[in-house]
């Protein structure tokens, strides 16, 4: 073989080598320029919702007045249940960083909301708009439990936890008052409105093992396929255990 037909072959093997080489890298590049999906739908309550649960307030009546309503099981007229979460399972990732902190207000004597979601590491601001002592008393497995003290004159404090786990929230100067803060290492978690809806974006393609919890009903996890660029619809019936 002369110089000239050397040349040529060594080109043409190159070139077949540059596509197939290019060829195997398409599925994967389409892969990662698949656009996210998303998951939404609502959480629903079956049976006969019960009566909201009144609470009696034995302390700091002209703040907190005669009686506070429990949001341990909330139900709207459509049956939607408000605070539940619902998550998608098995994910591990940075949670975004939120524009403002996650907030819990005391007012009226009553934690507001009744679930909060923080990312792990990220600040949750604890207001005091009362005007009296109260006092935020965490109940964690995972992270250190902490008592803090809110006289009427700290209006703000902030606080951060280390690591993933739902914590449930009370005050000692007030006894019925509780809420919980759910610590997230992922951003694909929402907690449900007042009409049971809730909607997590940016979800990758693929089949998905969604859970909802709630503090009364218990647990729930149901397969949910996303595909590219569409939104998935889920709901999810609980009842009074």
């Amino acid at each position: 073989m002369n110089h000239f037909s050397m040349s040529v072959s060594l080109a043409v093997a190159l070139g077949i080598g540059a596509y197939l080489s290019s060829s195997a890298d398409q599925p994967n590049k389409a892969l990662a320029a698949s656009p996210a999906g998303a998951i939404s739908g609502r959480v629903v309550f079956t049976g006969d919702a019960p009566a909201a649960k009144k609470i009696k307030v034995t302390k700091d009546g002209e703040k907190c007045g005669a009686e506070v309503t429990s949001e341990e099981l909330v139900v709207g007229p459509d049956k939607g249940v408000e605070f539940a979460v619902v998550s998608v399972a098995g994910f591990k990732g940075t949670p975004p960083k939120p524009t403002n902190p996650s907030t819990i207000d005391q007012k009226g004597c009553v934690f507001r909301p009744h679930v909060a979601i923080v990312g792990v590491g990220a600040p949750l601001d604890i207001l005091n708009n009362d005007g009296i002592l109260h006092n935020f008393h965490t109940h964690g497995t995972k992270n250190t439990p902490m008592n803090r003290a809110q006289p009427a004159f700290r209006k703000k404090m902030t606080e951060t936890f280390a690591q993933a786990e739902t914590v449930k929230v009370s005050c000692d100067a007030h006894p019925w008052m509780s809420a919980w803060v759910v610590v997230t290492d992922h951003p694909y978690i929402d907690a449900t409105d007042n009409g049971g809806n809730f909607k997590i974006a940016d979800v990758p393609p693929g089949n998905h093992t969604v859970e909802v919890w709630h503090e009364t009903l218990g647990k729930m996890t149901k397969t949910v396929t996303v595909k590219a660029g569409e939104e998935a619809k889920v709901t999810f019936e609980l009842s009074k255990k």
